[in-house]
């Protein structure tokens, strides 16, 4: 009874539709009513995210085909189909998107002054987007929310930015994003042109030639490796998590540089899988170049925020590295290690803004003895600093492991170099942590000592559960995307 009850009401357009609800009701909240206007953002968000759990028990790992399927004829004339399902590749992004987005709403909860009420509403229409673009399954609608993600972000860098330079900040990250997209744009029109439909599934079975697959996929390419994003168009990465508030950052390195990424495991890799495997050499390359380049970048940087977002950088691409070794472990190991990232960044990016708030600076060279003032800060920062660097009991471990294993039986000299370059993680992260907690404390810049309050406590409690959950038992997660993968391998004819 209840299974059926579930399987009726529990759909994917009602998931997309539940934060765009909560949105809609605050419109007509007066803005002095700001806690009211915090709680119906928080309960909105939160059901949402239990909304995405009845999803996950209700899904069945043992098929490759897409579940929950909802298809609303859109442009009949055109062949194109409002298309959604989710399989096991889709599952765990849409369940870290409804998980991150209340965190998000409770760390503006005290700190949002000025536009309370538009700030929780940027974060709810984009949760909505988010859901949409790992939902769709039609080419031409899974651009257009690609694309719309851009605006709430776009609006959450420029107005509740930090500094003077964040209106520069959000233009770069605004114009790098959606320059790289143009080119898929007309990638998705050519095989509209060609054959008839968007519809993936039905594509995943049309056969191009080898020529225009290299060409749709070099297209394709140049959206996704900006969203990874993948050196030399990493640049913007850094600028936006610099000037973005704390939850802008916790966004966009927990979930929008997934998007990238899912992008080539849902669309370049089975649909061009010729065209994958001409390029393998060339994605190898950059990646391998990318993980140690940005490593002793990061070694460099005074920002706290910087130290980070150049870390993201070479996190995701060592997700890139096991993407195209094109086997079960690869891909397996990428999309946990994703998901890995996905926690471990979002709760690095809230300790700075933890020490943000009280100390009003980013800088390293401020900081020093911490663990004198905040101990309990000090602990938690900690384990965080241990996840970052791959520290075996977390989940980062497990995905990095994996990956190497997969890359290892593909080229044993990029697994070489992708190791070298997880050495290279350790030591930035232990140098920041060291910089940072250890030593003299400086009473000269540092005022304000408060440790740790319940709410942020709260906060960081779910992300060290999440993390230890995947590290000590990451069965559980892989059991329910192995089907698909073992299939996008199979489909594609790799192993």
């Amino acid at each position: 009874m209840l299974q059926n009850f579930c399987e009726c009401y529990f759909d994917l357009s009602g998931l997309i539709l539940c934060p765009v609800l909560g949105s809609i009701i605050l419109l007509f909240i007066p803005n002095s009513r700001i806690r009211l206007i915090r709680l119906i953002g928080l309960c909105a968000s939160l059901l949402t995210f239990l909304y995405s759990l009845v999803l996950w028990i209700q899904f069945d790992p043992s098929t490759a085909k897409f579940q929950f399927v909802e298809s609303l004829r859109w442009l009949p004339y055109e062949n194109i189909n409002f298309y959604m399902g989710i399989d096991g590749i889709s599952l765990f992004f849409v369940i870290l998107t409804t998980f991150l987005v209340p965190i998000c709403i409770l760390v503006g909860w005290s700190g949002m002054r000025s536009y309370g009420k538009e700030y929780i509403i940027a974060f709810l229409i984009c949760e909505s987007l988010m859901i949409a673009v790992f939902c769709m399954l039609d080419l031409l609608l899974f651009y257009v929310f690609f694309e719309s993600v851009l605006i709430p972000m776009f609006i959450i860098i420029g107005v509740w930015g930090s500094r003077q330079r964040k209106i520069k900040a959000a233009y770069q990250f605004f114009l790098y994003t959606l320059l790289g997209s143009v080119f898929m744009l007309l990638a998705i029109l050519l095989i509209l042109l060609q054959t008839g439909t968007t519809d993936l599934q039905i594509l995943l079975t049309t056969e191009l030639s080898e020529r225009r697959q290299i060409f749709l996929w070099i297209a394709f390419f140049a959206s996704f490796s900006v969203k990874v994003p993948m050196v030399p168009v990493h640049i913007w990465l850094p600028e936006a998590h610099v000037e973005a508030p704390t939850a802008g950052s916790v966004i966009l390195a927990g979930i929008l540089l997934k998007l990238g990424t899912y992008g080539f495991l849902r669309f370049s890799i089975p649909m061009f899988p010729e065209a994958t495997l001409c390029f393998t050499p060339f994605i190898y390359t950059l990646s391998a170049i990318a993980i140690i380049y940005t490593s002793l970048t990061t070694l460099r940087q005074i920002d706290l925020k910087k130290i980070i977002a150049y870390s993201s950088v070479a996190h995701m691409n060592l997700v890139t590295i096991g993407m195209f070794s094109l086997n079960i472990q690869g891909i397996g190991g990428s999309i946990l290690l994703m998901l890995s990232h996905g926690l471990v960044s979002s709760a690095l990016f809230l300790c700075v803004g933890v020490l943000y708030d009280r100390h009003k600076t980013r800088l390293v060279r401020y900081y020093g003895g911490l663990v004198s003032t905040m101990p309990n800060f000090s602990i938690i920062f900690f384990f965080f600093t241990l996840a970052n660097m791959s520290l075996p009991g977390t989940s980062s471990f497990i995905g990095e492991f994996l990956i190497l294993v997969g890359a290892f039986q593909r080229n044993s000299l990029v697994a070489t170099l992708a190791a070298l370059g997880m050495i290279l993680g350790a030591a930035y992260s232990l140098w920041l942590y060291n910089r940072v907690v250890s030593g003299n404390f400086k009473a000269d810049f540092l005022h304000k000592f408060s440790d740790l309050n319940g709410r942020e406590v709260l906060i960081f409690l779910p992300f060290f559960v999440g993390l230890v959950w995947m590290g000590v038992y990451p069965k559980v997660f892989l059991d329910c995307m192995h089907t698909s993968v073992s299939n996008l391998v199979q489909h594609g004819k790799f192993h």
